[in-house]
Formats: C-alpha cells, structure tokens, sequence
C-alpha cells in the first residue's frame, strides 16, 4: 500500500521551520512539478466549455436564464466518473497501454475523445437547437471527466513528499488558468474573428475549435512524461488477473477502504458541500456581467488580466496555507474567504457597470476559489492511499464534490430571477453554513487526526 501525502500538523502543533525562497523556487521547477502544472492546464480547459463559456454563448443566443440554469446539469458525468474510474484503473486501452503505459495510454487516450467532442460541440446552435447542444456538452464534460481521472491519479501517483505542497499549488493554479483561456480566452476569439467579418454563429464555433486544438498541450505532456512508479508495481502486482478481476477489486477496494474511516458519511457531505458556494455563484456570475451591462469584452479582459493574476497568487497562497498550518485550519481558511467573495458580487450589483468594481470582484472570486481549491485537493488526497484504485478513490470524491456544481446550482438560475441580483449573492454565502457546520463537527470528533501523516 502506497503511503498518503503528508499530515499537516494539527492546530496546536508548533509551525514548520520555512524553506528558503531559494528552496521554494527549486521545487517548483522539478520536471515532475512541471509535468503536473501542464496536466492542471489541460484538466481546466474543458471545464468551461460546457459551462460558464457556453452560457455566456447561450445567453448572447437569447436563451433564457432558467434554461441556462438547468444547463448545470450538462456536469452530470463528473459526478458519476467514480463509475467508469475502476475502467480506468484496471483496463488496458488497446495500442495505447501498450505503447505508453497505464496512466500515460488512458490519458492520451481520452484527450483525443476530448478533442473531437469538443469539435461537436462547436457545429451546434444554442439558438436553433437548445438539445443538441446539451448532447454535445454533456459529451464534452464526459470526455473531460475521464481525463480528469486518469490526471489525478498520476498526480498523487507521481509526487514524491517533498513535491505534494508545489505540485498541488501548481496544479490548481494551472487548472484555473486553463479554465480562464477557455472562457476570456474564447471571448476575446470570438469578438476577433467578428472582427473580420464572420457571423457570430461560425466565430464561436472557431473559437471552440481552436479550444480543441489546445487539448494538444496535454497529449504533448502526457507523451514527455513517465509513468509514474507506484503505478508499474501496481500493474504488476496484478498482472494475469482476469480483467473482470481487477476491475471489481479496483471498485470494492475504493469504497470499502474508505467506508472504514469513522464518520465516513459526514466526511462525504463535507466533500460534497464545501465548493457548493463557489459552484452556486459561479454558475451565474458570466450571465450576471452581461446583464449588469458589461461588453463581452469587458468581462473576458478583467477575466484574463486581474483575474489570471488573482488565480495565480490564489493557487500559490493556498499552497503556503496548507503547507504552514494544519490540514482543518486550512479548510476553515478556504471556505470562509471563498463563501465571503460572494459579497463582492452583491455589492458589484449596486454599483452596476464600473470597470475597477468588476475587477475587484472578478479579483476576489477568482483569489478565494483558488485558495479554496488547493486546500480542497489536499483534503481529497489525504484521503486516497492505495495506488491499486487511486483513481477510483479520487474520482469518488471528485464527483461528489461535482454534486454541488452540478444538482445542488441547477436552481441557481431561478433564484436569480425571483429574487434580483444582489439578494442572489447574498444567498450564495449563506449556501456556504452547512459545509461548515460539517467541517466543525468532523473536527470535534478527530476525523482529520484519523487520516494520518497527510505529506503535504
């Protein structure tokens, strides 16, 4: 069995003695450390594709706010991923295991599905046929959920201890950078192929083929990389075994292992909880913008400027909270700040279209989330120890933490409409109790020191 990352100190622990910026810096830099920056690219591109970014296409299209609510249930497939993960863990991809190995076949693999569903999607018409282009969505967020499989896998796979805090810190933080090309960066596409005299109908659909293209960053890393090594003792410790051998030992492995902690169905709430602020007021923020009065461009240049920038600093603070302070004072830190970022948008609301009010929120949204998100993805690490079914394991988690985005914020739309803006966003941070509710109860009960030694 694969030890888990490192266990943060708990609260009352003296702190860790700091490395040198020096030393810092060299961790960053580490082939493997880079290798998982560009997966964390390649992981956020699709996201937006089938989400903020299409509702935006949608919206432009004179689809209705409601319909672009329920739009959030397209998200369907990273919340049953945990499904099709123990295929993933234990099946061979013909030609492609072969010639790459386990993780490095299945990636490259589902990064090629990726590309052409994205390309479906971009010959649909949200304003002729609102169906065809859930079809396509939902294709696209199904390809992207199995590449989100097999990234986290070889992500806890492959980062020794002393790489865990920087791989995750540039993980998420490449993650959301790739989420900001596939929303301001299709904007600004979008607005410059018009520029040239194409309708708007063919320049979104060119700027989702050249999203397409850019799925090609993570099949050119996926091939310079290596197999991670826990996964070749793995492969072997059950080569011979019948196919359907492995996979049902790779799914009643993830769910039996995990099932033993105690408090284990609290612990799945809180998993499923702790984003659903986020994900409640995400879903409507582009909608929001454009109806505020904003440009397309306004909203995709303050994206792409401050709020590239805040993901960036975001993804790195998270990584420094998690990597001073216990793995529970971490996720009181990052839920509070991202439920609270929701107020800027409320206040954004009152003072209607301003440049500098709309990138202090975009700022805040895009700071806090990030802060959030690391921390999130060390809790979901700790939690997976067994390199047999780490994908199983993680995309468990990671679906359930779909929940939120995607069943619990498909009303989102029709809360905005009843009750205005601003109340909206208010109501977005009060989304946030519950999970923290949790979170004090799982702490109360010693659910965290439960985990062990987490390698952070």
């Amino acid at each position: 069995m694969t030890s888990a990352p490192d266990s943060l100190p708990d609260a009352s622990s003296p702190l860790k003695p700091r490395a040198s910026w020096r030393e810092g810096l060299a961790v960053y830099l580490q082939p493997r450390v880079l290798i998982v920056l560009l997966l964390g690219f390649s992981s956020g591109l699709p996201l937006a594709l089938s989400g903020s970014t299409l509702l935006v296409w949608m919206r432009e299209s004179g689809v209705d706010l409601g319909t672009i609510g329920l739009f959030a249930l397209v998200g369907t497939p990273y919340t049953l991923k945990f499904i099709w993960a123990p295929l993933v863990d234990a099946l061979h991809v013909p030609f492609f295991t072969r010639a790459f190995g386990r993780r490095r076949g299945w990636l490259v693999f589902s990064q090629l599905l990726l590309i052409g569903a994205i390309l479906l999607l971009a010959h649909t018409d949200p304003a002729r046929s609102p169906l065809f282009v859930a079809l396509g969505a939902l294709l696209v967020a199904a390809m992207s959920a199995t590449q989100d499989i097999v990234v986290d896998a070889f992500r806890v796979e492959t980062l020794p201890e002393s790489e865990q805090a920087a791989g995750m810190a540039s993980y998420v933080a490449a993650y959301r950078i790739g989420m900001l090309v596939s929303t301001a960066g299709v904007l600004f596409l979008v607005s410059a192929f018009e520029d040239t005299g194409i309708g708007r109908s063919s320049a979104w659909m060119w700027g989702y083929v050249v999203m397409a293209a850019m799925v090609l960053i993570g099949t050119v890393t996926a091939l310079a990389a290596t197999e991670p090594g826990q996964s070749a003792r793995a492969e072997e410790a059950t080569r011979g075994e019948a196919a359907l051998s492995r996979v049902m030992h790779a799914a009643g492995g993830a769910f039996s292992e995990f099932l033993l902690l105690k408090h284990a169905w609290a612990a799945l709430a809180f998993v499923v909880l702790f984003k659903l602020t986020d994900a409640f007021s995400g879903t409507m923020t582009a909608p929001f913008v454009i109806d505020l009065g904003f440009t397309r461009n306004d909203y995709a240049a303050i994206v792409k400027g401050v709020g590239l920038a805040a993901t960036l600093i975001g993804g790195f603070a998270g990584g420094y909270l998690a990597r001073r302070y216990s793995l529970v004072a971490s996720l009181w830190i990052g839920g509070v700040l991202q439920a609270l970022s929701n107020l800027a948008f409320a206040w954004l609301a009152y003072v209607g279209v301003n440049q500098w009010a709309l990138a202090v929120a975009i700022s805040a949204e895009n700071f806090t989330g990030a802060i959030g998100t690391v921390i999130f993805v060390a809790y979901l690490s700790a939690l997976c120890r067994n390199p047999l079914h780490t994908a199983t394991q993680y995309a468990l988690l990671t679906a359930l933490a779909a929940v939120g985005r995607t069943y619990l914020s498909s009303g989102a739309g029709y809360v905005a409409t009843a009750t205005g803006w601003p109340l909206f966003f208010v109501i977005s941070v009060v989304v946030a109790v519950p999970s923290l509710i949790l979170l004090a109860w799982l702490q109360r009960r010693g659910h965290f020191d439960e985990l062990g030694p987490v390698r952070i």
